[in-house]
């Protein structure tokens, strides 16, 4: 027995960012479902522990927050919108290719992460092109600017 696809995936844009969205079919499913007593257990389970997010949810000071920064780090960052915030710091400067590399890790690192934590720029993939990360190809200067660039990118991400 076949069943139809249970829903399909249509994009969307909420606080600047792109990302596709899971419509679920219509309900009930054609054909039923099948209650086993091993589904019924795993469906019990699933609304306990939804049961226990929803109280956990009430002692935060903005659920909405806490849920857009997960599913970010989940996700991560649209790679047009990771270009763009790495853009205005690129503007003016005129950079060699290992920091062009560099900040082109980072790109990939937006995209796939949602936001870089300063500490990460001092492990792998970035030490893989110095080994003392962004301090053996940037100016204290334009680490300050790089810094600054990538905690507006974390704080997008709290605010929206």
């Amino acid at each position: 027995m076949r069943r139809s696809p249970p829903g399909i995936y249509v994009e969307m844009a909420t606080a600047g960012e792109r990302f596709r969205a899971f419509v679920p079919a219509a309900l009930p499913p054609d054909p039923p479902i099948v209650w086993s007593s091993a589904l019924r257990r795993r469906f019990d389970d699933a609304l306990v522990a939804l049961g226990r997010l929803d109280a956990l949810s009430a002692h935060l000071p903005n659920a909405s927050l806490v849920l857009y920064s997960f599913v970010r780090s989940l996700v991560g960052l649209d790679r047009g919108a990771a270009k763009d915030a790495m853009a205005s710091f690129i503007v003016g400067k005129a950079l060699s290719a290992n920091q062009i590399e560099f900040i082109n890790l980072v790109v990939d690192h937006l995209t796939e992460h949602g936001i870089v934590e300063p500490g990460a720029l001092y492990e792998s993939p970035f030490t893989d092109l110095t080994p003392r990360g962004p301090d053996g190809l940037f100016s204290m200067v334009q680490l300050d600017e790089l810094l600054s660039t990538l905690e507006a990118v974390r704080a997008t991400a709290k605010a929206a």
